[in-house]
Formats: structure tokens, C-alpha cells, sequence
């Protein structure tokens, strides 16, 4: 792989603790979820990071693979979910869904546009084969809280 860019942060105090870039452009505090049993509280956890960062990743995909069909997918949407639980012995495993809604594009087209995004994002061609993905193709973009 020829690359193109890197992404360095750095975290102290782990899932309790702070992160931040190495440019400084990201700087969060981390808190355990209450349903993890942690405290919950005003920080972000890495569950939340990579949902944002799938979820960003793959529209950036999904734009790109639209206008190599010359469609639209700017005004889309994408959701992550990211799950984590135990997966035995002691050790602990994610799944993601995620939820693409492209406004004005019918199920067949826009299920054809998910499929070719889900092959060029590197979120994508990281966790292939490695935790499930489940792909949705939504008529309805969902609720932002």
C-alpha cells in the first residue's frame, strides 16, 4: 500500500481517560458507558470514534462510487452503529450496522450504490471477515438526537 496519509493520537487513562491528535485538532475526554458499567458522563468512548469515523469514511465512499454511476449521493446520510459485547474467553468483539439513506434514489439503485461503497471504503475492506457488517439501505434518513 502506497500511503497517503497518517492519523496519530495519543490516549492517557484509557476508556476513563483523554485522547488527542497529534495535530491537535482532536481533543476529547473518554468516559465507560453506564451500560458498560461505567459512569457515563460528558466523554466519548471509542465505540462513538469509530462509528463517526466508519460512518464519515463511508459516505466518502459511497459519494465517490455515485458519481462514478454519475448519480447523487451528496445529500445523503450514513449512520453507524457500533455494538460491543463479549465474544467468550474473557475477550470482547464489535459489529457494526449501517444505515445509508440517498434522498430521490429507489431501493434497487440505492442497494447497488451501498455495495459499491462497502467495497471501496478502508473501514470497510478493514473489518471484512474480521466482525459483522450489516448493510441497510433506508427510505427514511434516521433521527439525529
Amino acid at each position: 500500500m502506497k500511503v497517503l496519509y497518517t492519523a496519530e493520537a495519543t490516549v492517557q487513562g484509557g476508556r476513563d481517560g483523554k485522547a488527542q491528535s497529534s495535530d491537535g485538532h482532536l481533543a476529547v475526554n473518554l468516559s465507560v458507558p453506564k451500560e458498560m458499567g461505567g459512569p457515563g458522563g460528558e466523554g466519548t468512548n471509542p465505540e462513538q470514534l469509530f462509528a463517526a469515523g466508519y460512518a464519515a469514511c463511508f459516505q466518502s465512499a459511497l459519494m465517490l462510487t455515485a458519481r462514478r454511476q454519475k448519480l447523487d449521493a451528496s445529500a445523503s446520510t450514513v449512520t453507524a452503529k457500533t455494538s460491543i459485547g463479549p465474544i467468550g474467553e474473557g475477550g470482547f468483539g464489535l459489529e457494526v450496522e449501517l444505515h445509508v439513506f440517498i434522498p430521490d434514489m429507489d431501493q434497487e439503485t440505492g442497494e447497488k450504490m451501498v455495495e459499491l461503497a462497502h467495497q471501496v471504503c478502508p473501514y470497510s475492506n478493514a473489518t471484512r471477515g474480521n466482525i459483522p457488517v450489516r448493510l441497510y439501505f433506508e427510505e427514511q434518513p434516521l433521527a439525529i438526537h
